[in-house]
């Protein structure tokens, strides 16, 4: 069961500009148009504590060990398509943490696939030992 998306105020949410690489021309010499957006989800009052623990054990490289995320967005050449695309980003990965993981129930195999795997590996064997030369006797 998901639970609903939480409302992440504004002062949560540190924003950043800086210059964007790449192509653009003279613009991307004088306009800070890439937006660094950072969000404290170790300490945002915000998240529901099973979120938050969920969000803190994913292996993204874009978190730090302050439990910080940090979200870069440069793909557009306005300041302001940036900062919708970096909030987008945020809400995406916000929303990969409300979903709890389905939990694995242990299967075993059957007695009839147990046999098809040991037959499989007997033929294999028997394929294997007819390569070798024949004995001279």
């Amino acid at each position: 069961m998901s639970q609903p998306m939480p409302h992440i105020p504004e002062q949560e949410l540190v924003e950043r500009f800086v210059r964007a690489g790449g192509p653009g021309g003279q613009n991307v010499n004088k306009v800070a148009t890439a937006v660094e957006l950072r969000f404290d989800v170790a300490r945002s009052p915000s998240l529901p504590e099973a979120v938050r623990t969920r969000l803190l054990a994913k292996r993204d490289r874009r978190l730090t060990d302050d439990g910080v995320l940090v979200i870069s967005a440069q793909r557009f050449r306005t300041q302001e398509r940036n900062r919708e695309d970096a909030r987008a980003r945020l809400e995406a990965f916000i929303a990969s943490g409300l979903q709890a993981p389905k939990p694995r129930i242990a299967t075993r195999p059957s007695r009839a696939a147990k046999r098809r795997r040991l037959d499989s590996k007997r033929q294999r064997a028997d394929v294997k030992r007819g390569r070798g030369s024949p004995d001279l006797e």
